[in-house]
């Protein structure tokens, strides 16, 4: 009975203790750890989208490594054996789609550094479909088929950043289009 008047009070401080606003972390709105791009804290959507290549990749190689784990290479395609693989990476397909976009817009100061996000995702997606183990290949040469598209992303990752660095380094931003409004000012 005691208990009864407690309740609003409780169910008040539940709800004052709730964020006013979505956090923002990694370019993301989200909960306090960043899934997509988890190292990119605090960081534009360029180095979000450049963590979450490598990140998302590791996340469907681990899962292919529990199916292969479970079913032992041969089975591991079989049946449904494949499915959380194939799940994971229509998953992560779509993860990396808002990050890709937010990236090529922040590259745009530059041809070559949207050229380079550009075929950095065409090769992480072509990469994620090449997790699949192939017949007759050892455990030795499958682990180190999938480990090296990990050089390849941070060689790709460092020219991009290189490239976008020099651009900024070298060039001034053009000044913000004037509006309407503001042209009648200046009369």
């Amino acid at each position: 009975m005691l208990l009864r008047p407690l309740c609003p009070i409780a169910a008040f401080a539940a709800l004052a203790a709730l964020p006013v606003h979505a956090e923002v972390i990694g370019g993301n709105p989200g909960p306090q750890h960043n899934y997509i791009c988890p190292y990119a804290d605090g960081k534009g959507p360029l180095d979000c989208y450049l963590d979450a290549v490598a990140h998302l990749y590791t996340m469907c190689r681990h899962v292919k490594s529990i199916e292969i784990i479970e079913f032992g290479y041969e089975k591991s395609e079989e049946g449904f054996n494949g499915a959380k693989s194939e799940f994971c990476l229509v998953k992560q397909r779509i993860n990396i789609v808002r990050p890709y976009q937010r990236a090529l817009r922040e590259a745009s100061i530059s041809k070559q550094a949207v050229e380079g996000v550009r075929g950095l995702q065409e090769y992480w997606l072509e990469s994620l479909e090449k997790l699949k183990w192939n017949p007759g290949e050892s455990d030795a040469e499958y682990k180190a088929r999938v480990a090296k598209p990990y050089d390849d992303f941070r060689d790709r990752t460092e020219g991009i950043r290189k490239i976008v660095a020099i651009v900024k380094e070298n060039t001034t931003p053009a000044p913000a289009p004037k509006s309407g409004r503001d042209k009648k000012k200046s009369r």
